[in-house]
């Protein structure tokens, strides 16, 4: 059972010089994530380098994943998939190795419109007794998951939440007007989390998390408990930080981050290139000037 609510770092593959993922290093910034206070962890996502992992790799993440965290917090796999029977595949042996829900996008190259995009969200939860959470991210992913359709997947009830990445902040309000409290939604855009939260998002996917995660906290749980003014103050802090999580090159910019704060490395994986020259200054300095104002909590 999944509360979906409070923080759930998306978190990134890391790898070493030689391109093997770096399973030493993820249990570091895991631990990190854990004495934090997070809610639940989520795999294979944008942050994660889906699109670059295996089947294989991404089974082996989360059995050590779910080893590590020894039921303390929920693990969360990703899906994004071209085709409706490998996403089918994905959900039941990700069940197989321990997770306990699934973040699901739409079909990934073919723009599916409504009627197929209903349907292939079906297909998965009636193969899977996994709770799951809906991605809605047509920025970056192009098909938007609107609100006639989440009425139509209300009837699967373990389709539980809504990672709200639309970058539109009222889009919260329209789904709790429509829905009341049916669908969980978790803010998944860090620019605009804490304007999210204030209207009645229930949790944050974040992405700085991965390399701030006390901060993270700190903002979610003084927001929702209704003390602005010092979540503001943090926030305020954060936000040229947060800022880097809404480019192309997010997972460039975050796992310099990581790298920086000492629980991560910025090695990619082809064709993502580590950052050079004045890019890389560029972001270095948003991120040390970060670091070195960095607030204390209380």
């Amino acid at each position: 059972m999944i509360q979906w609510k409070g923080v759930f770092p998306a978190l990134t593959t890391k790898f070493t010089a030689d391109d093997k993922i770096d399973f030493a290093l993820f249990e570091k910034n895991l631990k990190a994530q854990l004495d934090a206070g997070m809610e639940g962890v989520i795999l294979g996502g944008t942050l994660g380098e889906a699109s670059v992992l295996s089947n294989e790799e991404k089974f082996d993440l989360v059995k050590f994943t779910v080893e590590k965290v020894a039921g303390k917090i929920p693990v969360v796999m990703n899906i994004a998939e071209g085709s409706t029977s490998e996403a089918v595949k994905l959900a039941i042996e990700a069940e197989k190795c321990g997770a306990k829900g699934l973040m699901m996008l739409p079909p990934m190259r073919y723009k599916s419109d409504h009627r197929e995009t209903v349907t292939y969200f079906k297909a998965v939860a009636e193969s899977s007794s996994l709770p799951i959470m809906i991605y809605n991210n047509p920025i970056d992913y192009k098909i938007e998951v609107t609100l006639d359709m989440f009425a139509e997947l209300a009837d699967n009830k373990n389709i539980q939440a809504v990672k709200e990445s639309t970058r539109d902040v009222s889009n919260v309000t329209r789904m709790i007007n429509r829905f009341g409290d049916r669908f969980k939604i978790l803010c998944g855009v860090d620019t605009i989390a804490m304007e999210e939260l204030m209207l009645g998002a229930d949790g944050w996917v974040a992405g700085l998390v991965c390399a701030f995660p006390k901060e993270t906290v700190a903002v979610y749980k003084l927001t929702r408990a209704g003390k602005f003014e010092e979540a503001l103050k943090i926030y305020r802090w954060f936000l040229p930080l947060l800022e880097l999580d809404i480019h192309p090159k997010l997972v460039q910019y975050i796992k310099l981050a990581e790298q920086e704060t000492g629980i991560g490395s910025e090695y990619v994986r082809a064709p993502r290139l580590t950052l050079v020259g004045e890019e890389r200054e560029r972001i270095l300095k948003i991120i040390r000037d970060g670091i070195k104002a960095r607030p204390v909590l209380a």
